[in-house]
């Protein structure tokens, strides 16, 4: 197993020169004093190795080198889903922003599941608000009626919509 880490480069000068002895035509190329300056010049001072499990093993109990492990973005963060959709409303421009975040506040004050899965925005003129990231159309109709069953002032408003959700 290997892992991707994104490291600065002084930090990783034993590292480094292991990765030149086992591969000598990273060498290569044009005239540098060392390798060192080489990545240094060719990386703005960051390089991405990959890192076999025993030499990270190693380079994670010397207290002399800082890593960081690299956030790689999943570019399957995004997909077609579904949310519900709990306000929707383009009259009162001046208290349309408020009125839809208040009713996301509401929802999750009474179901903490949704908190960071509150979607409000605009199209002019309207203003939406919409809950969760569902994969599949019946678990947000699942959702959807328990929402109603909650809130049924505002119930005759909800209803689920295809959108791009977030997968994690």
């Amino acid at each position: 197993m290997k892992y991707r880490f994104s490291t600065y480069v002084k930090t990783l000068i034993p590292a480094v020169m292991l990765s030149v002895w086992a591969y000598p035509a990273f060498a290569d190329g044009p005239e540098y004093e060392n390798i060192v300056e080489r990545i240094e010049a060719e990386s703005n001072g960051n390089v991405i190795i990959e890192i076999d499990e025993d030499l990270l093993d190693k380079i994670l109990t010397d207290p002399g080198v800082a890593v960081r492990k690299k956030e790689t973005k999943d570019p399957n963060a995004m997909r077609n889903g579904y949310r519900i959709q709990v306000f929707s409303d383009g009259r009162n421009q001046s208290s349309l922003e408020a009125r839809a975040k208040a009713r996301g506040n509401a929802i999750v004050a009474r179901f903490p599941k949704y908190r960071g899965q509150v979607y409000t925005f605009s199209s002019a003129p309207n203003w939406y608000t919409r809950i969760g990231n569902f994969r599949t159309e019946e678990e947000a109709q699942k959702a959807l009626d328990e929402l109603k069953r909650s809130f049924p002032t505002f119930s005759s408003e909800m209803r689920v919509v295809k959108s791009k959700i977030n997968v994690r």
